[in-house]
């Protein structure tokens, strides 16, 4: 018989719990916004556009094209967990991504064809609070794993 060695799975970083989180929930949201109920106005969701009339909670403007792109970034982030600088790299990425997401909702005309994906205020403001809280959450705590000794970049 041959003797099989177990191993012992690596101990997560905070880092990686939170990119886990992160990735969960965006892939959660995803799901959500094909939810009637969930989505107001359910019967008006477009596939893209600024006239797409669902709304998450009642609240945030989204398109089937929103959704699949919170679908997406919930798979990217949940395979990015994996490893230290995979995790810290989805946070801090992924927040200035959305950094730059505000940006563009505060610049372009909500009614023309440029908001295609589509945003509306509310969704820009949650950009920015997801934006430098994931920005803020890889750094911080890439920071203090790095400090406790941690080096599996």
């Amino acid at each position: 018989m041959a003797d099989h060695a177990t191993a012992t799975p690596a101990r997560r970083t905070d880092v990686e719990k939170a990119a886990t989180l992160v990735g969960a929930v965006f892939l959660l949201v995803g799901i959500l916004g094909f939810v009637p109920g969930v989505t107001t106005s359910y019967g008006e969701l477009s596939f893209a556009g600024h006239d797409s009339g669902g709304e998450l909670l009642g609240i945030f403007q989204v398109s089937v094209l929103h959704n699949v792109v919170h679908l997406l970034f919930g798979v990217v982030g949940l395979a990015m967990v994996r490893t230290l600088s995979g995790a810290r790299t989805f946070l801090v990425g992924g927040g200035v991504v959305y950094l730059l997401l505000w940006l563009y909702g505060l610049i372009i005309d909500k009614e023309s064809s440029a908001n295609f994906v589509p945003v509306n205020s509310a969704d820009d403001w949650l950009h920015f609070l997801l934006g430098v809280g994931m920005v803020v959450l890889g750094l911080l705590l890439t920071r203090r794993t790095a400090s406790a000794g941690a080096d599996r970049y």
